[in-house]
């Protein structure tokens, strides 16, 4: 067959599936062999589909595209498939492994007997199988059953797909119900919004409506109030004004004011939200900020529980251990954590946050206290390994979580250790927390360090600024700036940040805190890039790759990760001959490209905001190898690269508990709904050497002027 020409023109292809070369049952990304109608020869298609046999018919609709190695592939948007006609199209679809009892050699006997009518002689006339050499009476029952079950996985994905639902949510679907789907989706479709990751209100709604569900169904009221309280969570809200949540769902479902709260007392009958004064809680999260209150009250009630120890002793033995002096505020801190069974240590940086907890750890640690340290990423663990010398766990590895809400440590196996520090706090949120407080062992003393000015955890709660805000919890509060740290513009500017100042904008050499004014986005863009490219190695010797990191508040716009990290690949890492590159999920992977792992993959080891570098490119089978850190390569599979981002720009979110030695932060007007305090105070701080802000002064007063980010709806302050 002469090969197609690339093309960006889509156009519908028919033909046989000949071979499976790779198929992902998770998302039903595959690769497939195929002999196109009509044509001599086989070509390559790629596509999604919940399963693929060898010998089906498939119809796709997209595109034919270039590849240096493989030639033309066909890459198809929409793929169907259905049993085969021909008979050597069954043949090879009956030995294709698909069903039990039957292997090549079978398939061609059956298929020699009966002819195209083999499909209804399994079915419905197996008995006749056992005339067929070969074939006794216990390979017919298990042909029978084999058959029977395959039959039931057709008619269910021939269902999902007529009612408009893509393979990959298809197949999420089977996989979640089973042979139930039909039912569940005939009864209530708005169950996949609660029971599926990645199905939410809106395509369930978008089902429902296909499937003929009324505007006004009780279920669909119900779905669209559970909606409101979920993407309120998504927000960070642990709760939500039962006002709001009315006004929010309104909007959503377009019923009346009367039919929508008439649904919100069953859902509280059902236990599906909860009331308490004049907010809605999901249950959940009502009962981690009921723990999280409880335990704390806990540990808070009871004196610590340390070996003797003599404070004025231990504190000049670790000064001259450490050969640091600590300052009078210092050695209070440390004092106090030898005394409290449960303390904050909070402050920005540069007031020694650090310095006091080497010196805690040592202290305790010379009367064999055991320690456990842990931190919310992987990052913020290995920094905080690096700053105290000892191993240091991310709270999902300490805790053991096993996937799907599962967990290995809790309250009936308890975690093991005396006293437990947790670093960079202000990320933890409400349902981590209550895991972690509820594994805590008895007679444990716990240490919380972290920065509440920072940004609060992505997931829904304030826990630490919570927490310090009652007052219930023994707290030190830092903010005297040392020495060395007062002679940086990094830190100085972060706190003027946070007492609501512009900080100070005027160049001066030798410092490690600059503003760059630009005010088109195009403009930003393009000196981000030089600066990145060529402006910041050539001066400082920064490696652009893994040195410079750029954060940005947004995905979105000519100033998000999206748009950035297209630019800033572009120049750092350019295509050419040598380097090997696929592109999926909208993204091209490069040899050298520097990506970050957006999920958490307990099965490879790699958790979200996991920053790595492409080391190698497989073409057949085709793999990526993404090198980790000094001692650990992971593989990816082609449908698995919806895990990685690149990661030469990332959003400021998930830039918390890492360090950069060059930070570069686009400040436009553009991202405006975002701009706020807590934001720009946290990008400033990831920087180790160096700072620069590119963009527009009003849009830095605005941000500084404004906190958005600390209006959220818990109910943890009032429970302490």
């Amino acid at each position: 067959m002469p090969p197609p020409r690339a093309t960006t023109k889509a156009e519908t292809l028919r033909g046989l599936v000949e071979r499976v070369v790779f198929h992902n049952e998770e998302n039903g990304y595959c690769i497939l062999k195929i002999v196109p109608e009509g044509k001599s020869g086989t070509a390559s298609l790629l596509g999604k589909a919940p399963r693929v046999v060898a010998g089906e018919e498939f119809e796709a609709r997209g595109i034919w595209e270039p590849n240096r190695d493989f030639g033309p592939q066909f890459k198809a948007d929409e793929l169907k498939l259905k049993r085969p006609d021909s008979l050597g199209g069954i043949e090879r679809y009956l030995g294709s492994g698909l069903i039990k009892g039957i292997g090549p050699a079978h398939a061609k006997r059956i298929v020699e007997k009966f002819g195209p009518k083999v499909f209804e002689i399994i079915e419905n006339e197996s008995k006749k199988l056992e005339d067929v050499e070969g074939v006794g009476k216990k390979r017919r029952l298990e042909i029978r059953e084999s058959w029977m079950r395959q039959k039931a996985l057709h008619s269910i994905m021939l269902f999902l797909h007529q009612h408009g639902i893509s393979s990959s949510r298809a197949l999420r679907i089977y996989k979640t119900y089973g042979d139930e789907a039909q039912v569940v989706l005939k009864e209530n479709p708005y169950r996949l919004a609660q029971d599926i990751r990645g199905i939410g209100f809106k395509t369930a709604d978008d089902i429902a409506y296909r499937l003929g569900v009324a505007n006004d169904a009780p279920e669909r009221l119900k779905a669209g109030l559970l909606h409101v309280l979920e993407t309120a969570a998504q927000s960070g809200h642990c709760c939500f004004p039962e006002a709001k949540t009315l006004e929010k769902a309104l909007e959503l479902l377009g019923a009346s004011d009367e039919l929508v709260r008439s649904q919100i007392e069953p859902l509280i009958e059902n236990s599906q939200i909860e009331r308490h004064g004049e907010f809605l809680y999901l249950p959940h999260l009502r009962a981690a900020e009921q723990s999280i209150a409880t335990n704390v009250k806990g540990l808070v009630s009871t004196p610590a529980s340390y070996p003797s120890i003599d404070e004025d002793a231990a504190l000049a033995w670790v000064m001259k251990k450490t050969g640091k002096e600590l300052a009078e505020s210092q050695q209070r801190a440390v004092r106090e954590a030898l005394r409290q069974r449960l303390l904050i240590i909070t402050g920005g940086p540069g007031v020694g946050k650090t310095t006091i907890l080497r010196s805690i750890l040592l202290i305790l640690q010379s009367k064999q206290v055991k320690l456990v340290l842990a931190a919310p990423t992987g990052r913020a663990a290995k920094r905080l390994s690096e700053s105290t010398g000892l191993e240091a766990k991310t709270l999902h590895r300490l805790l053991e979580y096993q996937g799907e809400g599962q967990w290995g440590r809790h309250r009936g196996k308890p975690l093991v250790g005396d006293l437990f520090v947790v670093d960079e706090a202000s990320m933890i949120d409400a349902p981590l927390m209550a895991q972690f407080l509820s594994a805590l062992p008895p007679g444990a003393h716990l240490l919380i360090v972290g920065d509440a000015d920072q940004l609060p955890s992505v997931g829904p709660g304030m826990v630490l600024h919570d927490l310090i805000a009652s007052g219930a919890v023994p707290c030190v509060k830092l903010t005297e700036i040392f020495r060395q740290a007062a002679s940086s513009r990094i830190i100085t500017s972060a706190h003027a940040i946070n007492r609501g100042q512009v900080p100070d904008l005027k160049p001066a050499s030798r410092s490690d805190f600059f503003f760059l004014e630009a005010s088109e986005p195009e403009e930003v863009r393009d000196l981000i890039v030089q600066l990145a490219h060529t402006r910041l190695p050539a001066k400082y010797g920064f490696d652009p790759i893994s040195d410079i990191q750029v954060l940005t508040p947004m995905n979105r716009n000519l100033l998000g990760t999206a748009s950035l990290n297209h630019s800033l690949q572009l120049a750092l890492n350019p295509p050419n001959e040598v380097k090997f590159e696929i592109e999926r999920f909208q993204t091209t992977f490069r040899v050298g490209d520097k990506v970050i792992q957006t999920h958490n993959n307990y099965d490879k080891e790699v958790f979200n905001g996991d920053i790595g570098h492409i080391t190698a490119i497989d073409a057949d089978p085709v793999k990526l190898h993404v090198r980790f850190d000094a001692q650990r390569t992971v593989e990816y599979e082609p449908g698995e690269l919806d895990e990685l981002q690149p990661a030469y720009a990332l959003t400021i979110h998930k830039s918390q508990g890492s360090e950069f030695p060059c930070v570069i932060i686009p400040v436009s007007t553009q991202h405006y709904v975002l701009l706020e305090r807590s934001l720009i105070y946290t990008a400033i701080t990831r920087a180790k050497k160096l700072c620069i802000l590119v963009g527009d002064e009003r849009a830095l007063s605005l941000a500084v002027s404004k906190q958005e980010s600390r209006k959220r709806f818990t109910g943890l302050l009032g429970l302490l």
